[in-house]
C-alpha cells in the first residue's frame, strides 16, 4: 500500500488560534515555490468542512465548538476508511490537531482487528478531556478520544449534559469504544505538559522520547526507538505537529513552544519513520500562515512532508 492519496482537511474549530485552515493552501503555495511537482503526482480529495460555526461562537464552554468537531470526526474518518478500502495510503494534510482523531478512527474502522500504534510528535500530550481542559479547546483532546479516557480523577470543570452527550459521541466514531490504548502511543517532543496529562503518562507507561533524547541519540534511532517501542502493534500511525519544531523556527503556527526540534531534525525523524513498513497513514497539522512571515513554516513544513512521502512510496510493504 505505497500507492499516496492526499486527504486536506481544512479544518480549525478544534483551534484556539484562528487560521490554520489556511495551511494546506499555504504548503501547496510553499511546492510552487520550491518548484516541486508533489501535487501533480498524486490524486487528492478535500473533506468539507464546518469552520462557518465559528461565526456562531462556541456554547460549549470545556469542549469548544464540540458539534462542529464530531462532523469533522465523522468526515475524516469516513474519507480515510474509504481511502484505506481502496488500498491507498492516507497521507493527511490538517489543519487543527483534532481532526487527527478522525483519521485514528477511520483507520480502526478499516482494520478492526489490527493492533494499532501511534507516534505523536508534537509540543502537547493533547490528552485532556472536557472534564480536564483548561481552555476548552479540543485539539487538547485527540489522544483522550482515541483512547476513551476521561481522567475522571483529574477532574476540574464540570460540563454540562448537552457537552458529555457530545462527548460520548466523539468516543464511539467509526466503532464503538477505544481505537487504540495509552501503552499503544509514543511521545516525540512533548514538552507543554499540565498536572492531569502527566497523570495520564505515567498512569499507563506511555512512550515517550524527548527533544533532548533525539539530539543525544540522532533522529535516526529516535525513529527506530520508537518503532521498537510500538514492535507489539501491527499497524502504525504517524501524527506530526509543527509545533515539535522549536518556535524559533516555528512561529507559523498557533502554540509555539521552545526547545523542540530543528527542522532537519524534524524531516529526518519523519523521513525514518515514512519507511516503516508497518505505517498504515500519516499527518501534518498546524501550520498557521497567518503567524507565519514569508511563509517560512509552510514552506519548511512542505519540504518535512514531500521529503516523508518520498520514504512512504519507496518503502518496503507487508504482504497481506
Amino acid at each position: 500500500m505505497n500507492d499516496i492519496k492526499i486527504i486536506e482537511v481544512k479544518s480549525e474549530i478544534g483551534a484556539g488560534t484562528r487560521g490554520a485552515s489556511l495551511g494546506v493552501e499555504a504548503m501547496k503555495i510553499a511546492s510552487l515555490d520550491l518548484k516541486s511537482d508533489l501535487f501533480r503526482q498524486y490524486d487528492s480529495v478535500e473533506v468539507e468542512n464546518v469552520n462557518e460555526l465559528l461565526f456562531d461562537g462556541a456554547e460549549h464552554a470545556h469542549s469548544k465548538f464540540i458539534d462542529g468537531v464530531l462532523i469533522m470526526e465523522e468526515r475524516v474518518c469516513l474519507e480515510v476508511y474509504e481511502t484505506l478500502l481502496d488500498e491507498h495510503f492516507p497521507l493527511v494534510m490538517a489543519g487543527d490537531h483534532s481532526t487527527a482523531y478522525g483519521t485514528i478512527a477511520g483507520i480502526k474502522k478499516a482494520h478492526p482487528k489490527k493492533r494499532l500504534g501511534v507516534i505523536w510528535i508534537d509540543a502537547h500530550a493533547d490528552i485532556h478531556t472536557p472534564y480536564t481542559t483548561p481552555s476548552g479547546n479540543m485539539h487538547g483532546m485527540t489522544v483522550a478520544m482515541a483512547c476513551d479516557i476521561d481522567n475522571l480523577e483529574c477532574k476540574i470543570n464540570d460540563p454540562k449534559n448537552e457537552t458529555i452527550e457530545y462527548w460520548e459521541q466523539i468516543k464511539n466514531v467509526g466503532i464503538p469504544g477505544a481505537k487504540t490504548y495509552p501503552e499503544d502511543f509514543v511521545y516525540i517532543a512533548v514538552r507543554d505538559l499540565e498536572k492531569p496529562e502527566n497523570y495520564l503518562i505515567n498512569k499507563y507507561g506511555m512512550g515517550f522520547i524527548t527533544t533532548e533524547e533525539v539530539k543525544k541519540m540522532g533522529a535516526v534511532k529516535a525513529a527506530a526507538e520508537a518503532l521498537k517501542m510500538l514492535e507489539h502493534c501491527e499497524i502504525i500511525y504517524v501524527s506530526f505537529d509543527v509545533d515539535s519544531i522549536d518556535s524559533r523556527f516555528s512561529t507559523g503556527t498557533g502554540t509555539p513552544v521552545p526547545n523542540g526540534l530543528t527542522v532537519d531534525e524534524a524531516k529526518l525523524l519523519n523521513e525514518e519513520l515514512g519507511k516503516s513498513p508497518k505505517l498504515c497513514a500519516w499527518e501534518i497539522v498546524e501550520v498557521n500562515p497567518t503567524l507565519d512571515t514569508e511563509n517560512r513554516m509552510a514552506e519548511s513544513a512542505f519540504e518535512i512532508l514531500e521529503a516523508t512521502a518520498k520514504s512512504i512510496a519507496t518503502r518496503p510493504v507487508i504482504a497481506e
